[in-house]
C-alpha cells in the first residue's frame, strides 16, 4: 500500500511544474474560505487564506485569476491585497474588480488609477458610484474615452478642479461640450464660457439652460442702487456687480454722449457705411456692454451671439439683419436661399426672451471684462489660466475666451 509523500519545501519542489488540477482545486477551496461570512470565520483566518491565495495567483494562468476575480467581486470582506493585485492585472481579469468591487476604498482606486492602463481607467469610470476624488485622478490623464465615460456616468461626482480641467480642453474636443452641458455641476460661468467654442446644437442648449431671468437678484438688491449712487459709485466691484443685476440694458449716459441719437441710429450708420471700430464701440457702449465684449460678439464666426446682442437691448428683428449687413456678411446663398448662419441667428433671436437675453449678455460682459486686471492680462498673454481662488471665475472666463485667439 503506497502512502503519499510529505510536501518538502525545497528548491527542487519549487522548480517542479505545478499540477494544474490541484492548483485549480486549491484556489477554489481558498476562495471558498475567503467567501465564508464574517460571522463564521475569524478575520485572521480569512487573511491567512488570502495570503496563500496571493502566492498561488502570482503565476497562475489567466482563467484561474479571472475566476477568482469573479468570485470575490461582490464580497465586502475580501482581502484588499488580493483585490489590489487583481485590479492591476490584465483587463480581462481586472475588469470585474474595477467596475464592481465594493471593497475597494477611494484611496485604493486612486492608487490603482495611477498604475494601470487607460483601458483599466475606462472600466473604473463605469463604476456605479465614482467619488470626486477618484474622478480627479482619472481626469488627470485627459484620455478622451475615459473622460467621456465619466461625464456620461450620472453616478460620478465632479469637483470644480475636474470640471475646469475638462472645460479647458473642450475647445479642442466638441463631445466634451455636449456632455458637460448635461452635468448638474456645470455653473453659468462654465456654460457661458463654453458657448464661444460650442457647435450650433450645444450653443442652443447652453442658451436655454443659462438664459434665465434675474428676478430674485433684482428684487433682493433693488434698494442698494440709490445707496451706491449716493456714495458716487466709488466701489468698482459693487458697480460692476450691480450693473450685472440691474434691469435696464441700454446705457443712457453713453447714448447722451454719443453723436448718434440712439442705438438704432448707430446701427443704421453702420449699415450704410460698414461697421468700423468706432461704430462697434459706440454700439457696444449704448447696448450696455464694454467694447471688448462687443468685439467678441461681432467677430464671432456664427450669429447666435449677435442675436443676443440685438435682443437684450430690445432692438427689433430688422436690426439684426442690418448689423449683419454692416459686417459684410452674406444674407443669401448662390441659389437665393437665406444664408443658414443668418437664419439660425434669427431663430435664436425669436426663441429667447428679452429678459433672458439680457442675463446672457450681462454675464458675458461681466465675465469677460470685470477681472481684466494687469495680472490677468499677463496670464492671457502667456496663455495660462489663472487660479479661481485668487482671481475669481470671471478671470478664468476672460483667459479662456481671449486667450483662445492666440492658439
Amino acid at each position: 500500500m503506497s502512502t503519499s509523500s510529505a510536501l518538502e519545501l525545497t528548491e527542487e519542489t519549487g522548480e517542479q511544474e505545478p499540477i494544474s488540477g490541484v492548483r485549480r482545486a486549491l484556489v477554489k477551496r481558498l476562495s471558498d474560505v475567503i467567501c465564508i461570512p464574517a460571522s463564521q470565520l475569524p478575520p485572521q483566518e480569512r487573511h491567512m487564506a488570502g495570503d496563500i491565495l496571493v502566492e498561488l495567483l502570482r503565476d497562475a494562468d489567466i482563467s484561474i485569476r479571472a475566476s477568482v476575480a469573479k468570485r470575490l467581486v461582490m464580497l465586502n470582506e475580501a482581502p484588499r491585497t488580493i483585490l489590489l493585485i487583481l485590479a492591476k492585472d490584465t483587463i480581462e481579469v481586472a475588469k470585474y474588480i474595477l467596475e464592481e468591487s465594493r471593497s475597494l476604498t477611494d484611496s485604493d482606486l486612486i492608487q490603482i488609477a495611477h498604475k494601470v492602463s487607460g483601458e483599466h481607467r475606462k472600466v473604473m469610470a463605469q463604476r456605479r458610484q465614482v467619488s470626486d476624488a477618484v474622478v480627479d485622478a482619472l481626469v488627470q490623464y485627459l484620455e478622451e474615452d475615459v473622460v467621456e465615460t465619466l461625464l456620461a456616468n450620472k453616478g460620478a461626482a465632479f469637483s470644480e478642479t475636474a470640471i475646469q480641467r475638462i472645460l479647458t480642453v473642450s475647445r479642442q474636443h466638441q463631445p466634451y461640450v455636449g456632455l458637460l452641458c448635461t452635468r448638474d455641476e456645470l455653473r453659468p460661468s462654465h456654460g457661458l464660457t463654453m458657448f464661444w467654442w460650442a457647435n450650433k446644437k450645444n450653443r442652443k442648449f447652453i442658451l436655454s439652460r443659462f438664459g434665465v431671468t434675474r428676478e430674485v437678484l433684482q428684487q433682493s438688491c433693488a434698494d442698494l442702487y440709490p445707496q451706491a449712487a449716493a456714495e458716487g459709485w466709488n466701489d468698482a466691484a459693487v458697480r460692476k456687480a450691480l450693473q450685472f443685476i440691474e434691469r435696464r440694458q441700454r446705457n443712457r449716459a453713453a447714448a447722451e454722449r454719443s453723436e448718434f441719437d440712439s442705438l438704432e441710429a448707430a446701427i443704421d450708420a453702420a449699415e450704410r457705411g460698414g461697421l468700423t471700430r468706432y461704430l462697434s464701440e459706440e454700439i457696444s457702449y449704448m447696448a450696455g456692454i464694454k467694447p471688448a465684449t462687443g468685439a467678441q460678439i461681432m467677430t464671432d464666426a456664427t450669429g447666435e451671439a449677435l442675436a443676443i446682442l440685438c435682443k437684450a437691448p430690445g432692438l427689433k428683428r430688422e436690426y439684426l439683419s442690418k448689423l449683419w449687413r454692416s459686417m459684410g456678411r452674406q444674407e443669401t446663398q448662390e441659389d437665393g436661399s437665406p444664408d443658414p448662419l443668418l437664419r439660425e441667428a434669427i431663430r435664436v433671436y425669436d426663441a429667447i426672451s428679452t429678459n433672458n437675453a439680457q442675463t446672457v449678455l450681462r454675464y458675458w460682459n461681466w465675465s469677460l471684462t470685470a477681472s481684466l486686471t494687469p495680472d490677468v492680462l499677463e496670464y492671457i498673454k502667456k496663455g495660462v489660466i489663472p487660479k479661481e481662488e485668487e482671481y475669481g471665475a470671471a478671470a478664468i472666463t476672460a483667459a479662456l475666451v481671449f486667450g483662445r485667439r492666440k492658439t
